[in-house]
């Protein structure tokens, strides 16, 4: 996996940008639409400004004195230095330097500043150290990789504590037979229990986004069931390419057939079983979803329990999705 940069931030190599505006950018009081000292728009980033939105978030963590926290896209520091107020060490991963240097500036000279470690780089690249509890005003466009890597790290955390847009959050949560049940859903809640705790207004970041965002706990499950994410993904990749459509009509989309062939045929050789001469992919299919029940069954309603059922029954057949 690349690595990210990765260090301690040090003033005397990069000091921050001096702001020429009369609102400081540090505190949690609000500031104009648009941030003239950091391009919080290349980063997908909106500074978290209400003091009360803050801590009921880092409230919502039930932080202890031995937790170590990774915060992600901390910003300027408005969650940081509230969960610096409880937990033992905050690792906070930071895209823009120059945000990184507002953070150490306002710790600098504190207390806290022992319990902070600032990486700079991206979240999705960097070696993750060992964290009891995540804290995130994520950034827009590493919503989903966020969740995914969160979930796939181990050793398990215990808690997450992450804001999203509104939509996104919604569809974390979202139930068979609703509007947003999706590969998302299915994807997140087969490995985590996920619930949504607050709605934040647009009005409470700087500079405002144009949707609402939620708050979500995610608890994973522990131990994590035994399935590959691979597998279960890739079979969900299929069954809800076309959500209203049958499951039947998803796995004879063009391409799917063909592929689920490959597979078998490679599966085949590393078990070293012998590909039958007449083998009919298609036909093979269509037999499993009709003895699981599944074949006239739609992605928009079928729970996780019948998604591991399909799974399981395809398996049983040799046939993988990964």
């Amino acid at each position: 996996m690349p690595r990210a940069t990765s260090e301690r931030f040090s003033r005397a190599h990069q000091p921050p940008v001096k702001s020429k505006s009369k609102s400081g950018s540090s505190g949690d009081a609000g500031g104009a639409a648009h941030n003239p000292i950091f391009n919080t728009e290349r980063f997908g980033q909106h500074i978290l400004k209400n003091p009360l939105v803050a801590q009921g978030i880092v409230d919502k963590a039930n932080l202890r004195p031995t937790d170590k926290v990774l915060e992600v896209g901390p910003g300027t520091g408005n969650l940081t230095v509230r969960i610096l107020e409880k937990a033992k060490h905050v690792t906070a991963v930071e895209a823009d330097p120059r945000m990184a240097a507002e953070l150490t500036k306002r710790v600098q000279g504190k207390p806290e500043q022992r319990k902070l470690e600032i990486m700079i780089g991206d979240f999705v690249k960097a070696d993750l150290p060992y964290f009891d509890v995540c804290i995130s005003n994520t950034p827009y466009q590493i919503s989903s990789p966020l969740v995914f890597r969160l979930l796939s790290h181990r050793p398990l955390f215990r808690v997450a504590i992450l804001m999203f847009q509104r939509e996104f959050a919604m569809r974390l949560v979202a139930q068979p037979g609703s509007n947003l049940w999706s590969r998302l859903s299915a994807n997140v809640q087969l490995y985590a229990k996920v619930d949504h705790i607050m709605k934040v207004g647009k009005n409470n970041f700087r500079p405002p986004p144009q949707v609402e965002s939620s708050v979500v706990r995610i608890v994973p499950a522990d131990p994590p069931p035994p399935v590959r994410f691979e597998e279960f993904d890739g079979m969900n990749r299929i069954v809800f390419s076309r959500r209203n459509k049958t499951v039947h009509a998803n796995f004879l989309a063009k391409g799917v057939i063909e592929m689920l062939e490959q597979n078998y045929r490679t599966w085949c050789a590393e078990k070293d079983k012998i590909v039958e001469d007449d083998l009919d992919m298609k036909a093979k299919v269509e037999q499993i979803l009709l003895d699981t029940g599944y074949s006239e069954e739609r992605a928009a309603k079928m729970g996780i329990d019948e998604l591991l059922k399909l799974l399981s029954a395809f398996h049983d057949a040799g046939v993988h999705f990964a």
